[in-house]
């Protein structure tokens, strides 16, 4: 017996009594109440089930869909997955992470104004921790500090690590490469989410070494002037 002739003979009463007419509207509204009562749904896929079931059909006509279109059936897209794959995992190695670029370039400088000693000093307490991140923040901080005590920079709140390199290097011209190649891996590890290596800290450490031996290039090299020979010594 069909479970709407059930509802419909609870309807009508027991056999004991004539039965009931009862039009074809109120019967199916009848049975509509009576299979919504919860005992009827206790075993029902809940609503993320079904949505699941769904999005796994969804997925199955698709890659029978893909199976058919590819040469060779099931293998042949395995083989076209699989070479998809080693494309993405040989690009990742060989780019790495994917840059972020910022939508602005911030400033280099974050926080208190600190002088050049105090952010080696800051660069090396990373060092010694491994912290190769704060470390090379912190050194090319130092690096353009040491470049404005010395007057190479003018101070100037808000400048980038880009705009720091190609100012220094009219200055220095023969640091310009690494200059520029330090401003690169500052803004690598700090907007760029890359991380830095040991290696990367101490070929900044050297940079700032070899600046702080370096004479500029002063822009009236021939008229020498006490305050240019005063520049020049600082070196």
């Amino acid at each position: 017996m069909s479970l709407t002739g059930g509802v419909l003979l609870s309807l009508a009463g027991s056999g004991d009594e004539p039965p009931v007419t009862i039009s074809r509207d109120p019967a199916r509204e009848a049975a509509r109440r009576e299979l919504a009562k919860r005992m009827y749904h206790q075993n029902d896929p809940s609503l993320l089930e079904r949505a699941l079931n769904a999005f796994w059909d969804w997925v199955d006509r698709l890659l029978n869909a893909a199976s058919a279109a590819t040469p060779g059936g099931t293998l042949g897209l395995a083989v076209v997955v699989l070479a998809v794959v080693a494309v993405v995992a040989a690009l990742w190695w060989r780019l790495g992470t994917p840059r972020r670029q910022p939508t602005s370039a911030a400033a280099l400088f974050d926080d208190r104004p600190r002088s050049a000693t105090e952010h080696r000093a800051a660069a090396e307490a990373h060092a010694a921790q491994g912290h190769w991140n704060q470390a090379l923040q912190e050194r090319m901080r130092a690096i353009v500090r040491a470049l404005e005590e010395r007057a190479l920079l003018d101070v100037r709140p808000g400048r980038t690590a880009d705009e720091a390199a190609a100012e220094a290097g009219r200055a220095l011209p023969s640091h310009t490469d690494r200059l520029r190649a330090a401003a690169r891996e500052f803004d690598d590890v700090t907007y760029g989410g890359r991380r830095a290596s040991e290696q990367s800290y101490h070929r900044v450490a050297e940079l700032d070494r070899d600046l702080e031996r370096s004479s500029p290039v002063l822009a009236s090299s021939t008229h020498s002037t006490p305050h240019n020979t005063r520049q020049g010594a600082a070196g």
